[in-house]
Protein backbone atom coordinates (compact mmCIF):
# COMPACT_ATOMS: atom_id res chain seq x y z
CA UNK A 1 0.00 0.00 0.00
CA UNK A 2 1.14 3.41 -0.79
CA UNK A 3 1.75 5.65 2.01
CA UNK A 4 3.69 8.92 2.45
CA UNK A 5 6.33 10.29 4.74
CA UNK A 6 5.51 11.79 7.96
CA UNK A 7 6.40 14.89 6.15
CA UNK A 8 5.48 15.52 2.47
CA UNK A 9 5.77 18.83 0.26
CA UNK A 10 3.27 19.20 -2.66
CA UNK A 11 5.94 21.59 -5.42
CA UNK A 12 3.79 22.74 -8.81
CA UNK A 13 6.03 22.78 -11.84
CA UNK A 14 4.19 24.29 -14.07
CA UNK A 15 6.24 24.14 -17.08
CA UNK A 16 7.88 21.42 -15.88
CA UNK A 17 11.52 22.21 -16.00
CA UNK A 18 12.65 22.49 -12.47
CA UNK A 19 11.76 18.66 -10.74
CA UNK A 20 15.64 18.19 -10.18
CA UNK A 21 16.18 21.53 -8.42
CA UNK A 22 13.00 20.75 -6.27
CA UNK A 23 14.30 17.25 -5.69
CA UNK A 24 17.86 18.88 -4.67
CA UNK A 25 15.98 20.81 -1.51
CA UNK A 26 14.32 17.80 -0.22
CA UNK A 27 17.53 15.29 -0.78
CA UNK A 28 19.44 18.39 1.06
CA UNK A 29 16.57 18.10 3.97
CA UNK A 30 16.83 14.17 4.27
CA UNK A 31 20.54 14.51 5.09
CA UNK A 32 19.06 16.23 8.54
CA UNK A 33 17.34 13.20 9.60
CA UNK A 34 13.64 14.73 7.83
CA UNK A 35 11.91 11.70 5.74
CA UNK A 36 10.19 13.95 3.18
CA UNK A 37 8.05 12.99 0.03
CA UNK A 38 8.22 14.52 -2.18
CA UNK A 39 4.93 15.15 -4.24
CA UNK A 40 4.67 17.40 -8.05
CA UNK A 41 1.40 18.74 -7.86
CA UNK A 42 -0.39 20.31 -11.13
CA UNK A 43 -4.52 20.68 -11.23
CA UNK A 44 -6.27 20.16 -14.16
CA UNK A 45 -6.80 23.85 -14.39
CA UNK A 46 -3.35 24.66 -14.84
CA UNK A 47 -3.15 21.50 -17.09
CA UNK A 48 -6.10 23.57 -19.29
CA UNK A 49 -4.68 26.94 -19.05
CA UNK A 50 -0.99 25.71 -19.88
CA UNK A 51 -1.85 23.47 -23.27
CA UNK A 52 0.14 20.44 -21.51
CA UNK A 53 -1.19 16.72 -20.26
CA UNK A 54 -0.76 15.09 -17.04
CA UNK A 55 1.41 12.42 -18.60
CA UNK A 56 3.96 15.66 -19.66
CA UNK A 57 3.96 16.06 -15.87
CA UNK A 58 5.05 12.16 -14.88
CA UNK A 59 7.57 12.42 -17.50
CA UNK A 60 9.32 15.33 -16.36
CA UNK A 61 9.61 13.58 -12.86
CA UNK A 62 10.49 10.23 -14.00
CA UNK A 63 13.33 11.96 -15.83
CA UNK A 64 14.60 13.91 -12.55
CA UNK A 65 14.00 10.77 -10.23
CA UNK A 66 16.32 8.27 -12.48
CA UNK A 67 19.15 10.85 -13.27
CA UNK A 68 19.31 11.56 -9.42
CA UNK A 69 18.56 7.85 -7.89
CA UNK A 70 16.26 8.37 -5.52
CA UNK A 71 14.99 5.65 -4.09
CA UNK A 72 12.68 6.61 -1.80
CA UNK A 73 8.39 7.65 -2.42
CA UNK A 74 7.37 10.07 -4.03
CA UNK A 75 4.06 10.96 -6.18
CA UNK A 76 2.69 12.68 -8.81
CA UNK A 77 -0.44 14.62 -7.59
CA UNK A 78 -3.83 15.14 -9.10
CA UNK A 79 -4.30 18.55 -7.82
CA UNK A 80 -8.03 19.93 -7.21
CA UNK A 81 -9.59 16.94 -9.09
CA UNK A 82 -13.32 15.66 -8.74
CA UNK A 83 -15.51 13.51 -10.26
CA UNK A 84 -15.54 15.24 -14.12
CA UNK A 85 -12.00 15.59 -14.25
CA UNK A 86 -10.02 12.75 -12.56
CA UNK A 87 -10.31 10.82 -15.63
CA UNK A 88 -7.52 12.25 -17.69
CA UNK A 89 -4.80 12.03 -14.21
CA UNK A 90 -5.72 7.80 -14.04
CA UNK A 91 -3.01 6.62 -15.83
CA UNK A 92 -0.29 9.19 -14.93
CA UNK A 93 -0.64 9.57 -11.12
CA UNK A 94 -0.83 8.20 -7.94
CA UNK A 95 -2.12 10.62 -5.44
CA UNK A 96 -5.51 12.19 -6.21
CA UNK A 97 -6.22 15.18 -4.36
CA UNK A 98 -10.17 15.26 -4.32
CA UNK A 99 -11.60 18.81 -4.18
CA UNK A 100 -14.68 18.77 -2.88
CA UNK A 101 -15.21 22.93 -2.66
CA UNK A 102 -18.13 22.75 -4.93
CA UNK A 103 -19.95 20.17 -3.98
CA UNK A 104 -20.25 21.96 -0.36
CA UNK A 105 -24.05 23.39 0.88
CA UNK A 106 -25.51 20.95 -1.52
CA UNK A 107 -27.95 18.33 -0.71
CA UNK A 108 -27.79 14.65 -1.51
CA UNK A 109 -29.94 11.84 -0.43
CA UNK A 110 -32.61 12.34 2.74
CA UNK A 111 -32.28 8.94 3.67
CA UNK A 112 -28.91 9.03 3.41
CA UNK A 113 -28.38 12.37 5.70
CA UNK A 114 -30.84 10.99 8.17
CA UNK A 115 -28.73 7.59 8.58
CA UNK A 116 -25.71 9.70 9.26
CA UNK A 117 -27.18 11.79 12.10
CA UNK A 118 -28.05 8.62 13.47
CA UNK A 119 -25.03 7.22 13.74
CA UNK A 120 -23.93 10.34 14.95
CA UNK A 121 -26.11 9.74 18.31
CA UNK A 122 -22.69 8.88 20.62
CA UNK A 123 -21.46 12.53 19.78
CA UNK A 124 -24.47 14.79 20.13
CA UNK A 125 -24.41 16.18 23.94
CA UNK A 126 -20.82 16.54 25.11
CA UNK A 127 -18.18 14.37 24.37
CA UNK A 128 -13.89 15.09 25.59
CA UNK A 129 -11.13 14.89 22.77
CA UNK A 130 -7.83 14.32 24.28
CA UNK A 131 -5.86 17.31 24.08
CA UNK A 132 -8.39 19.61 23.65
CA UNK A 133 -9.34 21.33 26.81
CA UNK A 134 -12.83 22.19 26.39
CA UNK A 135 -15.07 19.78 25.36
CA UNK A 136 -16.93 19.41 22.20
CA UNK A 137 -21.26 19.79 22.77
CA UNK A 138 -22.74 19.64 19.49
CA UNK A 139 -26.80 19.34 20.07
CA UNK A 140 -28.57 17.42 17.30
CA UNK A 141 -29.65 20.52 15.50
CA UNK A 142 -25.89 21.76 15.15
CA UNK A 143 -25.15 18.01 13.85
CA UNK A 144 -27.80 18.44 10.95
CA UNK A 145 -26.45 21.73 9.98
CA UNK A 146 -22.94 20.33 9.45
CA UNK A 147 -24.81 17.47 7.69
CA UNK A 148 -26.31 19.82 5.74
CA UNK A 149 -22.96 21.35 4.63
CA UNK A 150 -20.97 18.49 4.35
CA UNK A 151 -22.30 15.17 3.73
CA UNK A 152 -22.97 15.56 0.06
CA UNK A 153 -19.12 16.89 -0.41
CA UNK A 154 -18.07 13.35 1.36
CA UNK A 155 -20.26 11.84 -0.64
CA UNK A 156 -19.03 12.72 -3.84
CA UNK A 157 -15.79 12.44 -2.36
CA UNK A 158 -16.66 8.09 -1.95
CA UNK A 159 -18.10 8.54 -5.56
CA UNK A 160 -14.66 9.84 -6.43
CA UNK A 161 -12.28 7.59 -4.62
CA UNK A 162 -14.34 4.62 -5.83
CA UNK A 163 -14.11 5.41 -9.31
CA UNK A 164 -10.19 5.99 -9.30
CA UNK A 165 -9.87 2.58 -6.91
CA UNK A 166 -11.37 0.67 -9.78
CA UNK A 167 -8.92 2.38 -12.28
CA UNK A 168 -5.74 1.52 -10.23
CA UNK A 169 -6.65 -0.92 -7.79
CA UNK A 170 -7.35 -0.48 -4.20
CA UNK A 171 -3.61 0.83 -2.00
CA UNK A 172 -2.39 1.87 -5.11
CA UNK A 173 -2.43 6.00 -4.42
CA UNK A 174 -2.80 8.31 -1.89
CA UNK A 175 -5.89 10.28 -1.45
CA UNK A 176 -6.06 13.52 0.05
CA UNK A 177 -9.22 15.36 -0.05
CA UNK A 178 -9.68 19.22 0.07
CA UNK A 179 -12.38 21.98 0.79
CA UNK A 180 -10.06 24.61 1.39
CA UNK A 181 -10.97 26.74 -1.52
CA UNK A 182 -14.34 28.36 -0.11
CA UNK A 183 -14.90 31.70 1.57
CA UNK A 184 -15.81 30.33 5.39
CA UNK A 185 -13.24 28.01 7.45
CA UNK A 186 -14.06 24.53 9.31
CA UNK A 187 -14.33 24.92 12.71
CA UNK A 188 -12.55 21.64 15.10
CA UNK A 189 -16.27 20.78 15.71
CA UNK A 190 -17.28 20.54 11.65
CA UNK A 191 -13.53 19.14 11.19
CA UNK A 192 -14.18 15.77 13.21
CA UNK A 193 -17.99 15.74 11.95
CA UNK A 194 -16.18 15.85 8.41
CA UNK A 195 -14.06 13.02 9.13
CA UNK A 196 -16.87 11.11 10.49
CA UNK A 197 -18.46 11.68 7.03
CA UNK A 198 -15.27 10.62 5.02
CA UNK A 199 -15.43 7.32 7.05
CA UNK A 200 -19.26 6.82 6.45
CA UNK A 201 -18.10 6.91 2.97
CA UNK A 202 -14.91 4.73 2.94
CA UNK A 203 -12.37 7.45 1.86
CA UNK A 204 -9.26 6.68 3.50
CA UNK A 205 -7.60 10.06 3.25
CA UNK A 206 -4.10 9.93 4.53
CA UNK A 207 -4.05 14.30 4.21
CA UNK A 208 -7.13 16.56 4.69
CA UNK A 209 -6.71 20.12 3.97
CA UNK A 210 -9.12 22.28 5.83
CA UNK A 211 -10.25 26.01 5.57
CA UNK A 212 -8.47 27.54 8.44
CA UNK A 213 -8.70 30.49 10.00
CA UNK A 214 -7.26 33.86 8.19
CA UNK A 215 -6.09 34.26 4.68
CA UNK A 216 -4.16 31.68 2.84
CA UNK A 217 -3.82 33.70 -0.20
CA UNK A 218 -1.30 32.58 -3.02
CA UNK A 219 2.52 33.17 -2.40
CA UNK A 220 1.84 35.45 0.55
CA UNK A 221 2.05 35.67 4.19
CA UNK A 222 -0.52 34.73 6.10
CA UNK A 223 -3.22 37.24 6.91
CA UNK A 224 -4.78 36.74 9.99
CA UNK A 225 -4.45 36.25 13.85
CA UNK A 226 -1.49 33.59 13.97
CA UNK A 227 -2.13 32.90 18.00
CA UNK A 228 -5.89 31.75 16.76
CA UNK A 229 -4.60 29.86 13.64
CA UNK A 230 -1.80 28.19 16.73
CA UNK A 231 -5.17 26.86 19.05
CA UNK A 232 -7.12 25.84 15.66
CA UNK A 233 -4.25 24.21 14.06
CA UNK A 234 -3.35 22.53 17.58
CA UNK A 235 -7.46 21.47 18.06
CA UNK A 236 -7.29 20.10 14.40
CA UNK A 237 -4.43 17.73 15.52
CA UNK A 238 -6.27 16.53 18.19
CA UNK A 239 -9.59 15.79 16.40
CA UNK A 240 -7.57 14.44 13.76
CA UNK A 241 -5.61 11.73 15.99
CA UNK A 242 -9.21 11.15 17.59
CA UNK A 243 -11.17 10.44 14.33
CA UNK A 244 -8.43 7.86 13.55
CA UNK A 245 -8.58 6.01 16.90
CA UNK A 246 -12.48 6.36 16.42
CA UNK A 247 -13.59 6.10 12.94
CA UNK A 248 -10.88 3.63 11.69
CA UNK A 249 -9.16 6.36 9.07
CA UNK A 250 -5.63 5.51 7.63
CA UNK A 251 -2.96 6.47 10.86
CA UNK A 252 -1.21 8.40 8.22
CA UNK A 253 -4.02 10.88 8.12
CA UNK A 254 -2.50 14.33 8.61
CA UNK A 255 -3.15 18.05 7.96
CA UNK A 256 -2.28 19.22 4.48
CA UNK A 257 -1.58 23.21 4.35
CA UNK A 258 -2.91 24.22 0.66
CA UNK A 259 -1.61 27.73 -0.55
CA UNK A 260 0.91 26.72 2.23
CA UNK A 261 3.53 28.68 0.37
CA UNK A 262 5.40 31.50 1.97
CA UNK A 263 2.91 31.60 5.00
CA UNK A 264 6.25 32.76 7.35
CA UNK A 265 3.96 33.79 9.99
CA UNK A 266 2.80 30.41 11.16
CA UNK A 267 5.59 28.42 10.17
CA UNK A 268 6.76 28.45 13.72
CA UNK A 269 3.36 27.02 15.13
CA UNK A 270 2.58 24.49 12.64
CA UNK A 271 6.85 23.27 13.08
CA UNK A 272 6.28 23.59 17.18
CA UNK A 273 2.79 21.73 17.03
CA UNK A 274 3.48 19.21 15.07
CA UNK A 275 6.83 18.27 17.03
CA UNK A 276 4.72 18.54 20.42
CA UNK A 277 2.79 16.20 19.37
CA UNK A 278 4.77 14.29 16.84
CA UNK A 279 3.00 14.29 14.17
CA UNK A 280 3.90 15.22 10.41
CA UNK A 281 1.79 17.73 7.92
CA UNK A 282 1.66 18.04 3.81
CA UNK A 283 2.51 21.86 2.61
CA UNK A 284 1.51 22.18 -1.09
CA UNK A 285 3.77 25.35 -2.20
CA UNK A 286 1.44 25.90 -5.22
CA UNK A 287 3.05 28.02 -7.86
CA UNK A 288 5.84 29.57 -6.33
CA UNK A 289 8.55 27.59 -8.82
CA UNK A 290 6.63 29.72 -11.71
CA UNK A 291 7.46 32.69 -9.37
CA UNK A 292 10.85 32.11 -8.96
CA UNK A 293 11.23 31.20 -12.37
CA UNK A 294 10.45 34.51 -13.30
CA UNK A 295 13.04 35.70 -10.27
CA UNK A 296 15.84 34.50 -11.97
CA UNK A 297 14.94 35.54 -15.80
CA UNK A 298 14.75 38.76 -14.06
CA UNK A 299 18.05 38.34 -12.62
CA UNK A 300 19.13 36.86 -15.99
CA UNK A 301 18.84 40.43 -17.67
CA UNK A 302 18.56 41.13 -21.31
CA UNK A 303 15.89 39.77 -23.19
CA UNK A 304 14.89 37.59 -19.98
CA UNK A 305 14.26 40.79 -17.98
CA UNK A 306 12.36 42.66 -21.11
CA UNK A 307 10.33 38.77 -21.29
CA UNK A 308 9.28 39.16 -17.54
CA UNK A 309 8.65 43.12 -18.22
CA UNK A 310 6.36 42.02 -20.64
CA UNK A 311 4.14 39.55 -18.77
CA UNK A 312 3.94 42.05 -16.03
CA UNK A 313 2.78 44.73 -18.95
CA UNK A 314 0.14 42.25 -19.94
CA UNK A 315 -0.87 41.47 -16.80
CA UNK A 316 -1.54 44.77 -15.42
CA UNK A 317 -3.93 44.98 -18.49
CA UNK A 318 -6.03 41.77 -17.24
CA UNK A 319 -6.39 41.29 -13.97
CA UNK A 320 -9.71 40.62 -13.29
CA UNK A 321 -9.73 38.03 -15.64
CA UNK A 322 -6.50 36.42 -14.31
CA UNK A 323 -7.91 36.99 -10.71
CA UNK A 324 -11.40 35.65 -11.26
CA UNK A 325 -10.67 31.66 -11.01
CA UNK A 326 -8.27 32.53 -7.67
CA UNK A 327 -11.39 34.52 -5.84
CA UNK A 328 -11.24 33.10 -2.46
CA UNK A 329 -7.20 32.98 -2.15
CA UNK A 330 -5.95 36.20 -3.66
CA UNK A 331 -6.25 40.16 -2.29
CA UNK A 332 -4.69 42.74 -5.17
CA UNK A 333 -4.95 46.46 -3.96
CA UNK A 334 -4.75 47.35 -8.18
CA UNK A 335 -3.60 50.95 -6.99
CA UNK A 336 -0.29 49.94 -5.11
CA UNK A 337 0.36 47.92 -8.55
CA UNK A 338 3.33 49.53 -10.16
CA UNK A 339 2.92 50.81 -13.53
CA UNK A 340 3.72 48.87 -16.90
CA UNK A 341 5.92 52.80 -17.37
CA UNK A 342 7.71 52.52 -14.22
CA UNK A 343 8.53 48.65 -14.55
CA UNK A 344 10.21 48.95 -17.95
CA UNK A 345 13.19 50.87 -16.41
CA UNK A 346 13.66 48.43 -13.52
CA UNK A 347 17.10 46.80 -13.12
CA UNK A 348 16.94 43.58 -13.39
CA UNK A 349 17.47 43.60 -9.33
CA UNK A 350 14.84 46.47 -9.04
CA UNK A 351 11.79 43.43 -10.52
CA UNK A 352 13.63 40.78 -8.54
CA UNK A 353 13.26 42.56 -4.79
CA UNK A 354 10.08 43.83 -5.94
CA UNK A 355 8.46 39.93 -6.31
CA UNK A 356 11.04 37.81 -4.47
CA UNK A 357 9.17 36.96 -0.94
CA UNK A 358 11.81 38.68 1.57
CA UNK A 359 9.40 40.81 4.39
CA UNK A 360 10.46 43.65 5.46
CA UNK A 361 12.67 44.41 2.27
CA UNK A 362 11.65 48.08 1.10
CA UNK A 363 10.82 47.11 -3.00
CA UNK A 364 8.95 44.31 -1.94
CA UNK A 365 5.73 43.92 -3.20
CA UNK A 366 3.13 41.77 -2.42
CA UNK A 367 0.17 43.00 -4.62
CA UNK A 368 2.59 42.71 -7.58
CA UNK A 369 3.86 39.57 -6.27
CA UNK A 370 -0.14 37.71 -6.55
CA UNK A 371 -0.79 39.41 -9.92
CA UNK A 372 2.25 37.99 -11.18
CA UNK A 373 1.61 34.14 -9.13
CA UNK A 374 -2.11 34.07 -11.74
CA UNK A 375 0.13 35.20 -14.53
CA UNK A 376 1.32 31.89 -15.52
CA UNK A 377 -0.90 31.95 -18.62
CA UNK A 378 0.63 34.38 -20.47
CA UNK A 379 3.83 32.96 -20.20
CA UNK A 380 1.67 30.13 -21.39
CA UNK A 381 0.78 32.09 -24.99
CA UNK A 382 4.09 32.56 -25.57
CA UNK A 383 5.55 29.12 -24.76
CA UNK A 384 8.49 28.33 -27.06
CA UNK A 385 10.02 31.47 -26.20
CA UNK A 386 9.33 31.11 -22.25
CA UNK A 387 10.65 27.20 -22.34
CA UNK A 388 13.79 28.30 -24.28
CA UNK A 389 14.59 31.24 -22.02
CA UNK A 390 14.48 28.59 -18.97
CA UNK A 391 16.56 26.54 -20.88
CA UNK A 392 19.55 29.03 -21.86
CA UNK A 393 19.20 30.26 -17.99
CA UNK A 394 18.39 27.40 -16.31
CA UNK A 395 21.17 27.15 -14.12
CA UNK A 396 20.16 30.87 -12.63
CA UNK A 397 16.44 29.96 -12.12
CA UNK A 398 17.14 26.48 -10.56
CA UNK A 399 19.41 27.82 -8.04
CA UNK A 400 16.18 30.26 -7.28
CA UNK A 401 13.76 27.87 -7.20
CA UNK A 402 16.06 25.91 -4.77
CA UNK A 403 16.50 28.48 -2.29
CA UNK A 404 12.92 29.00 -2.09
CA UNK A 405 11.99 25.53 -1.51
CA UNK A 406 14.72 25.02 1.24
CA UNK A 407 15.74 28.27 2.52
CA UNK A 408 12.26 30.07 3.11
CA UNK A 409 10.56 26.69 3.47
CA UNK A 410 12.09 23.40 4.74
CA UNK A 411 14.44 25.09 6.73
CA UNK A 412 11.66 27.26 8.75
CA UNK A 413 8.90 24.22 8.87
CA UNK A 414 11.90 22.01 10.17
CA UNK A 415 14.45 24.17 12.18
CA UNK A 416 16.76 22.93 9.37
Amino acid sequence: MKKLSKYSIGMGDRFAHQASYQLKAVVEATKKGFDISPVWNKSNREHTTIGSEPTDARKAVEVTIKEMGWNKPYFVDADHINLDTVDRFMDSSDFFTIDVASYIGKQGNTAQHEAFVEKMIPYIGTFAIPGIEKPFSPTREQVNKIANQYLYAACMAGETYKKIAAAKGVGNFITEVSMDEVPEPQTPVELFFILAMLAHYKVPAQTIAPKFTGRFNKGVDYVGDTKAFALEFEANLMVIDFAVKTFGLPEELKLSIHSGSDKFSIYDPIRELTQKHDKGFHLKTAGTTWLEEVIGLALAGGEALDFVKEIYGKALQNVEKLCAPYADVIDIDESQLPTAEEVKVWSNEDFANALRHIPGHPQYNPNLRQLVHVGYKLAAEQIDQYNRLLEKHADIVGSCVYDNIYDRHLKRLLAL
